[in-house]
């Protein structure tokens, strides 16, 4: 299937029929046009719908979820989606709110943006609402719909960026809440993020492929690395990474007790190319270099 480029919202909704209000933002209704065929698509600029019905699937990357009804997914800039309509011949409902970087220029929201790290989830783990958490988000959609249709001024673009960001900050309460909800579910990937960290270090992969990243172990569990990892923070108070540097922090501790083993050999272990790295690595994480540790037992 072609990709098409919508690099400008004018050319998005050159694409579906909409009507271009504004040439840096947009929210957009999807049932209001006919015109919805299955595509591939990368976006430039970010988009975030709110799916009222079922009627078509959305995959990104290798992933694909037919996702069900009040469910918002989000892209960011750069990312490729592919949309399939199903079989069943229902004209899918959305509605979506579209911004492009450069209208959030020399605004605090450019500042913030990243944090709002699941415009890199990928589809399958999309924000599933109830029905109060759905007229939440319309409402912030009208208000800024009502803004677009408002002669601008110069209040219209801080007011709309205002409800942009206030809809995102739901959004990141949603997920919040999502994770809760889902604790079982999430505690079975943690569980298999355990099994294989340990895996990694005590069979030799980090020797042969160096030390381990989250990007490797969200891969393993089939998660995005932004997903995976604001998993893992809920679930432990700690960050993938800072997960991953404890557990390889406690090893080299296990291994300094061992005087037959030489620092160069446990920074091979723990997947360090060269052992200087693995000496600033552990003096950043224990306060000491791994000699004054080892100095330090033995006058224990």
């Amino acid at each position: 299937m072609e990709i098409i480029k919508a690099d400008t919202i004018e050319q998005y909704n050159n694409y579906f029929g909409f009507e271009t209000q504004h040439p840096l933002v947009g929210v957009v209704h999807f049932d209001q046009t006919e015109n919805q065929p299955s595509h591939r698509m990368t976006f430039g600029f970010y988009a975030l719908f709110l799916k009222k019905t079922t009627g078509c699937t959305i995959s990104y990357g290798r992933t694909s979820y037919d996702f069900s009804d009040e469910t918002v997914v989000s892209f960011a800039p750069g990312q490729t989606i592919g949309i399939h309509r199903t079989e069943d011949g229902l004209v899918p409902e959305a509605d979506g709110i579209l911004f492009h970087p450069d209208f959030l220029f020399r605004t605090p929201l450019a500042q913030k943006i990243k944090q709002y790290t699941f415009f890199s989830y990928t589809s399958n783990e999309a924000l599933h609402l109830s029905k109060e958490e759905r007229i939440i988000l319309q409402d912030y959609m009208d208000k800024i719909t009502r803004e677009l249709q408002h002669p601008i001024d110069k209040f219209s673009k801080s007011l709309i960026i205002s409800n942009i960001e206030v809809l995102l900050n739901y959004c990141m309460r949603f997920y919040e809440r999502q994770f809760v909800t889902r604790s079982d579910m999430h505690h079975d990937a943690l569980v298999k993020f355990e099994q294989l960290l340990d895996e990694y270090l005590d069979t030799g992969l980090a020797t042969t492929y160096g030390i381990p990243t989250v990007k490797y172990f969200a891969d393993k569990i089939c998660l995005s690395p932004n997903y995976f990892g604001d998993l893992v923070k809920t679930e432990t108070g700690k960050t993938a990474q800072e997960y991953i540097q404890l557990k390889m922090t406690n090893l080299a501790k296990d291994a300094m007790l061992d005087p037959n083993k030489s620092v160069k050999q446990i920074a091979e272990t723990l997947g360090f190319q060269y052992p200087q790295h693995f000496v600033r690595f552990f003096k950043k994480q224990v306060g000491c270099t791994p000699k004054e540790f080892r100095q330090n037992i033995a006058m224990a």
